[in-house]
């Protein structure tokens, strides 16, 4: 009973940060859209970081991908909550 309780609980957390990834770009797609004051070494670090989040999420590794995008919304400020 515990392993399939904690099976489930393992299943739900990868959906929810299934979920999160795409919350994630449209902020920094957002923000990149609105012209960040950031120079352009930052801006291209950005969107490489903003980019490899995307390959991580469509290859199903979401924490990672959510680690990566996290360190591209605080280059532009953004709240991760």
């Amino acid at each position: 009973m515990k392993a399939a309780l904690l099976l489930a609980g393992l299943l739900f957390a990868g959906s929810a940060l299934a979920f999160h990834c795409p919350m994630d770009m449209k902020k920094i797609d957002d923000a990149l859209a609105a012209g960040p004051a950031l120079s352009a070494e930052k801006l291209a670090e950005v969107k490489q970081l903003r980019a490899e989040g995307e390959t991580l999420h469509k290859a199903g590794k979401h924490q990672e991908s959510v680690d990566t995008l996290a360190k591209a919304m605080t280059l532009l400020g953004i709240d991760k909550g």
